[in-house]
């Protein structure tokens, strides 16, 4: 694969990053196997690994990354993540740095490494001052234990805040982003990318495939029911019926340009001059494989342009379940005045 900038890093990452979260109890639980596949996919050309310390529950999804990196550190673009909820002290998370000073040892230790190469937060939280996280994740730049820091789902606002915090402060800059992105889920098209490339920050989209709905599996009638009958969760949007209906059409432009529907999936997100590399999530050796095989994929300007007819530039046809929601939107008193009247009564 040939590789891409990281942003103004001086990093070279290849188009696709190997997303880990589904090695470990919320996917593939055999730890071997898992290793396999990461091996698998360092072997094809993959240089570009992202994981999180709360993948796997208790940073088990670490420890199998730590393994298989044994022997093959030097080759690899290595990223994790830090915010999600280490147990249940509510001081165990987030992006405080006294969260952010320990969690990043732990992390480190479970990897098995002496420095990581993106030290992301997974989520913005609005009740911690970015001065105070940037402040934190410059001290371990200079200690060594990070090389680069980026941010994961944060609007392009606070993209823009925190560039100026850190210029006006003297402290690190944020040099990725990590925002979801697919044919379905086009919205950063808007803001998110254009910020990103006007700071120079390298993106890592996640979703490029619609959480599923695009690898063709789910589809309106006996397919689609056929497959949420095997699952024990059946999440929102694999039931939005715009996002069903769109994924028939996409079908057969896929077809008539001789793809499957993965691969004109992940040919579009990369396709895009602000994107960096999509992340992929195999669970199995057979899924990465189906994945590998459409990397390299070009889209001529006819195909996007149909794609455009389906999905216009810069629409999101529904959110997908696990994207970050701020909390104005998830908690009715942020914007209320006569409930939040209340609820600053009530802590009286």
């Amino acid at each position: 694969m040939r590789t891409r900038p990281l942003g103004r890093t001086g990093i070279q990452v290849s188009p696709y990053c190997l997303g880990t979260m589904m090695f470990g109890p919320n996917g593939n639980p055999d730890h071997d196997d898992c290793i396999r596949i990461i091996h698998r996919a360092l072997d094809a050309g993959i240089n570009f690994i992202d994981t999180a310390d709360v993948y796997g529950g208790d940073g088990e999804t670490e420890r199998i990354v730590g393994r298989a990196l044994r022997g093959r550190r030097d080759d690899v673009v290595l990223a994790t993540k830090v915010n999600g909820p280490m147990g249940t002290d509510p001081n165990r998370r987030g992006n405080s740095r006294r969260w952010i000073l320990t969690a990043v040892d732990a992390s480190l230790r479970r990897l098995g490494v002496e420095h990581i190469d993106l030290y992301q937060v997974h989520h913005p939280e609005p009740g911690t001052d970015i001065e105070e996280t940037l402040g934190a994740l410059t001290d371990l730049q200079r200690a060594g234990k990070v090389r680069a820091i980026g941010h994961s789902s944060l609007p392009a606002a606070e993209i823009v805040e925190a560039q100026w915090v850190s210029e006006r402060r003297g402290l690190a800059r944020f040099r990725t982003e990590q925002p979801p992105y697919s044919i379905l889920n086009r919205g950063i098209e808007r803001e998110i990318l254009p910020v990103c490339a006007r700071y120079g920050l390298g993106t890592l989209v996640w979703s490029p495939l619609a959480m599923g709905l695009l690898t063709g599996r789910y589809r309106k009638g006996g397919g689609e029911r056929a497959a949420r009958a095997r699952m024990h969760w059946v999440p929102r949007h694999m039931t939005d019926e715009r996002k069903l209906d769109a994924v028939e059409r996409l079908i057969p432009i896929a077809d008539q340009a001789g793809l499957t529907l993965t691969h004109l999936a992940l040919a579009f997100t990369v396709a895009h001059p602000a994107v960096t590399s999509a992340i992929i999530g195999p669970r199995t050796t057979a899924h990465l494989d189906d994945l590998l095989a459409g990397a390299g994929t070009t889209l001529d300007d006819d195909i996007l342009d149909r794609i455009d007819e389906v999905v216009p530039p810069g629409v999101d046809l529904g959110p997908i379940d696990v994207s970050y929601v701020p909390p104005e939107l998830a908690q009715p008193h942020l914007r209320r005045r006569r409930t939040a009247d209340r609820a600053a009564a009530g802590r009286r």
